[in-house]
């Protein structure tokens, strides 16, 4: 794509010298932190090894990526489901069965990817029009927004606090200072939280500052080797978890097309699908196998691309380094884990309706034609599933001993749907369409 028709956007953030590429690193890392760290903190796994592992699954995917994808690999919350299902309570003995279950679904990601190098990025995306990947998009930002709330309702003075700054900042700041509105949220909601005594901070003090990030003994290596290994168990982990993959690959598109629209430039052709689901699927494996959450493309940092247009992917790889580093220092680990959850879900606020927003303007930007028909039931349900499912007495969808979430079916729903309804006209293509969509259209 023409990248000169988004004269805001920097795509080589070297131009902004060292300093400010470091800050910029900071702040995609603190945009991600809340979220990451909530996952195994829900699970009973390490935060720790989660960072170091979200750390090293970006590194990874970058390097499978040719560098080109600014995305950040964090701690996925689909895979929560198959997590309490086998390690009920966080048990630390079950925790290993279930993460041989998450690297497994891990390499399903291989699966999808070898079908786009073999058939092309043009024929498998027939099945992913912008009708089916954009309200998946809104779906994704519209699905996070419920955990935003339930943060900011801690204390919605401090969430506001978050929420002004970044605006402030994002609107009529200037120069530095316009695109590190988030870290600029966050410290100063932070800030006030500590001085208003809001913030208990016993567990910084009694923090050491550096440790291992993981023990082997919880790790898949350390099940296998102990000795005592149930067969069955690792059986039930893997068909329990392993559909789940359907569903978060179906979101892995939809957060590439999301963070292609969101930069102005077609990654799903380069490097392709194959590069980044590939990518994706080896840093879940990796984590899992050495005891850390499954990994996903953070949504949150697409958030942050979007309000900063600062799309250069040498900022992702700092923060990731961010990650890597801070993962050897539990006082850091505990110093974020203080953070109040209101600081989180004010900045939240913002990122997943960015997120919302991008799948609308998806929609818009490549002229989906909702007179017809066809498009209007396929977008209906997409967005009913994914809300209705959510906001149930459930939850999920139960299949046996699979729990579903509203998104993964709705996700299923849009792409079969898509398949069978008579009417496709749906080509992709690589011309340009305008300055912050990719050209899906016929």
């Amino acid at each position: 794509m023409n990248k000169n028709l988004n004269p805001e956007a920097v795509y080589d953030a070297r131009t902004l010298g060292t300093p400010k590429m470091l800050v910029l690193g900071l702040q995609h890392m603190f945009a991600m932190f809340g979220a990451t760290v909530l996952v195994p903190t829900l699970t009973g796994l390490s935060v720790s090894a989660t960072l170091l592992f979200a750390g090293l699954g970006t590194l990874l995917f970058h390097f499978l990526t040719k560098k080109k994808v600014p995305a950040f690999l964090g701690s996925s919350f689909a895979f929560l489901g198959g997590y309490f299902a086998i390690a009920p309570g966080g048990d630390p003995t079950l925790l290993p069965y279930a993460c041989f279950g998450v690297a497994c679904a891990g390499l399903m990601y291989g699966v999808l990817s070898a079908l786009f190098k073999a058939y092309g990025v043009k024929r498998v995306m027939r099945f992913f029009p912008p009708i089916v990947t954009g309200p998946i998009i809104i779906c994704v930002g519209l699905h996070l927004a419920p955990t935003a709330i339930n943060s900011c309702m801690d204390n919605w003075g401090i969430a506001l606090v978050a929420v002004f700054v970044v605006i402030i900042c994002n609107i009529w700041g200037k120069g530095m200072i316009k695109i590190i509105p988030i870290l600029l949220g966050v410290a100063a909601s932070y800030l006030v939280a500590a001085v208003t005594g809001n913030v208990d901070f016993s567990g910084v003090a009694s923090a050491p500052w550096v440790g291992l990030p993981f023990r082997f003994e919880n790790t898949v290596f350390g099940l296998f080797t102990s000795g005592n290994v149930d067969g069955s168990l690792l059986a039930t982990a893997v068909i329990t978890i392993l559909p789940i993959s359907l569903a978060t690959m179906v979101e892995h598109i939809g957060d590439i097309c999301a963070i292609s629209s969101t930069c102005g430039e077609n990654f799903m052709e380069d490097p392709g699908f194959h590069r980044t689901l590939l990518g994706d699927g080896l840093a879940t494996t990796l984590a899992a196998l050495f005891g850390a959450p499954a990994n996903t493309t953070y949504g949150e940092n697409t958030g942050v691309l979007n309000l900063t247009k600062v799309f250069d992917p040498r900022v992702i790889r700092i923060a990731a380094g961010f990650a890597i580093v801070f993962s050897f220092c539990p006082k850091f680990s505990a110093l974020i884990a203080a953070m109040p959850n209101a600081t989180i879900g004010g900045v939240s606020l913002i990122l997943y309706g960015m997120i919302a927003a991008v799948g609308v303007r998806n929609v818009v930007e490549n002229q989906v034609d909702f007179s017809n028909t066809r498009n209007v039931i396929i977008a209906a349900l997409i967005l009913v599933l994914t809300i209705g499912i959510e906001y149930s007495s459930a939850g999920s969808v139960s299949l046996g001993r699979v729990s579903l979430s509203g998104l993964a079916v709705a996700s299923i729903v849009g792409i079969a749907l898509n398949a069978i309804l008579p009417g496709k006209d749906y080509e992709f293509l690589q011309e340009d369409k305008g300055s912050t969509s990719v050209n899906f259209q016929v």
